[in-house]
């Protein structure tokens, strides 16, 4: 009886490359001649995705997507997006072995796969790059180190992996994350070679989608948080100008939901360029004044006027390459961040929005920017938002 149960089971396992030359099994229940398990991925435009299961976690979406800057605050919604449908993600990191950790809860077993490179190393990118059938580059910074420059991060970066995914023959989707505000002609070093970005990835690859996201809100954000760290640090805030800038905040899950809406779609959004900003515009201001009211705490700001809070900020991008030691890292003092914060960063009238990829965009007041009660001097429940604004009335 055990003979029959071992030569019947032996019939339906899979075959093995490593041993297939040692026991030449037949490949006709799981091999490719099986129309059930025959693959349907296309080598270029997008093509029908092999796909098994109810969409959760544990389904296969058909996607192998290699997520770059993976690490940052924008990947680990998006991993965290790609792997509840059923997606295996290859995650490139090139730091500590902890900084991708909490990435590996989000998917099944075996689907989120960390994988460390080197940025600058050909050969390592097309190694992560290699299994995938859709790549997608978060890597950005808005702030220079002595190691790297924003035209080596934000454009040279960029443009080898359109590059190298265009010759890998096998990449469906290439999607670019940009920022709000790019362009040639602005004055803001971050914002321009943002921009060189997307136009070399576009010139490489012309059916690749380029997303421009605004400032993006959420747990980790580097808006909010930094406000609010200052705020209970010393008790004000620099407001640079008079805070009458025009910005459109978007929460960071809804960015996330607009790059996984332009992979599931028919190939509509290939080729174009999305500006994705919040449903609601504020000032400066108005944003700060958001803050302290959900922290709690009465408004005290120290109006700054653009040209000395340049010259605040201009003494590390002198010394940047001069000390033999790396400078701390800008916060609210970033002279590029200032430099762009001179203009009112909104979505163009005709560009493509959240709109057209299916998505309404979450209002940032609520829970988008619930995390600041972190900030409460008495706790979660310490004070009251109204009884806080409210002047007591004198004794009469």
């Amino acid at each position: 009886m055990q003979a029959v149960s071992r030569r019947l089971g032996h019939q339906y396992i899979k075959q093995s490359p490593a041993i297939s030359s040692l026991y030449p099994l037949s490949d006709r229940y799981y091999g490719g001649e099986n129309p059930r398990y025959q693959s349907t991925l296309t080598t270029k435009g997008v093509g029908h995705l092999v796909r098994k299961g109810t969409g959760g976690r544990s389904s296969v979406s058909g996607i192998v997507a290699t997520v770059f800057g993976a690490t940052g605050f924008l990947g680990r919604y998006l991993v965290q997006q790609l792997a509840k449908m059923g997606s295996q993600v290859l995650v490139p990191f090139r730091g500590s072995e902890d900084s991708q950790r909490h990435l590996k809860l989000m998917g099944d077993l075996g689907q989120i796969v960390p994988m460390k490179f080197d940025p600058r190393d050909e050969n390592s990118i097309k190694a992560v790059m290699a299994k995938a059938n859709v790549v997608i580059n978060l890597i950005g910074r808005e702030y220079e180190t002595r190691n790297y420059s924003f035209e080596e991060v934000n454009h040279h970066m960029a443009e080898q992996l359109a590059m190298i995914a265009k010759e890998h023959g096998g990449i469906m989707r290439f999607i670019q994350v940009s920022c709000l505000g790019a362009s040639p002609s602005s004055s803001s070093r971050m914002l321009r070679s943002k921009a060189a970005a997307e136009e070399a990835v576009l010139r490489e690859l012309p059916e690749a989608t380029v997303m421009k996201p605004a400032g993006m809100i959420g747990t980790e954000d580097r808006i909010l948080n930094t406000w609010a760290h200052f705020v209970k640090k010393y008790s004000f805030l620099p407001l640079i100008g008079d805070g009458s800038t025009k910005i459109q905040p978007v929460y960071v899950v809804d960015v996330a939901s607009a790059i996984v809406a332009a992979l599931k779609d028919d190939g509509t959004s290939m080729g174009k360029v999305y500006e994705l900003g919040g449903p609601d515009i504020f000032t400066v201001h108005e944003l700060t004044e958001l803050m302290y009211d959900v922290i709690r705490e009465w408004p005290r700001y120290v109006k700054i006027p653009f040209p000395i809070a340049k010259a605040i900020a201009m003494p590390r991008e002198i010394l940047l390459k001069k000390v033999p030691f790396p400078l701390p890292t800008p916060t609210i003092f970033n002279l590029d961040l200032i430099e762009a914060l001179s203009t009112d960063t909104l979505v163009s009238e005709n560009a493509l929005t959240f709109v057209d990829l299916g998505i309404s965009p979450h209002k940032l007041k609520g829970y988008p920017v619930e995390f600041l009660i972190q900030f409460r001097k008495g706790g979660p429940q310490y004070g009251s938002t109204v009884s806080e604004k409210v002047t007591p009335q004198p004794w009469s």
